[in-house]
């Protein structure tokens, strides 16, 4: 099973814009794989982009906030992860996180249909 190396920790910025504290890694499709993404202390993040109206639904941090991180960064680096690949990842993320199925299909389809409306 994929797997998170450390806890996300953060510290507030902003309105709403978080740093990241302590490097991560996350094992893409198992434990120890050489599939990995490793997010650097320093990045920052605006959690879930989640529209205001559906927060009451799905707020910007949850369960799934560090599947949010680590999708942020692969966008944020397009050189190295293609859209579609961090979709997925994040969609994996939310699942090692114990984020519910519903839930996991609803951000996931939220985000292909951005990436691919974008």
């Amino acid at each position: 099973m994929s797997s998170f190396t450390d806890p996300l920790t953060v510290t507030k910025i902003g309105e709403r814009l978080w740093r990241v504290e302590r490097e991560f890694t996350y094992y893409i499709g198992k434990e120890n794989s050489n599939d990995f993404v490793t997010v650097p202390k320093g990045f920052e993040t605006d959690f879930a982009s989640v529209p205001r109206g559906l927060w009451n639904i799905l707020p910007p941090d949850g369960f799934y906030t560090q599947a949010a991180v680590l999708h942020d960064f692969m966008c944020a680096h397009p050189e190295l992860y293609l859209k579609s690949k961090a979709d997925f990842v994040f969609y994996e993320a939310m699942g090692v996180l114990g984020v519910p199925w519903f839930n996991r299909i609803i951000m996931y389809l939220a985000v292909r249909f951005w990436h691919i409306a974008s």
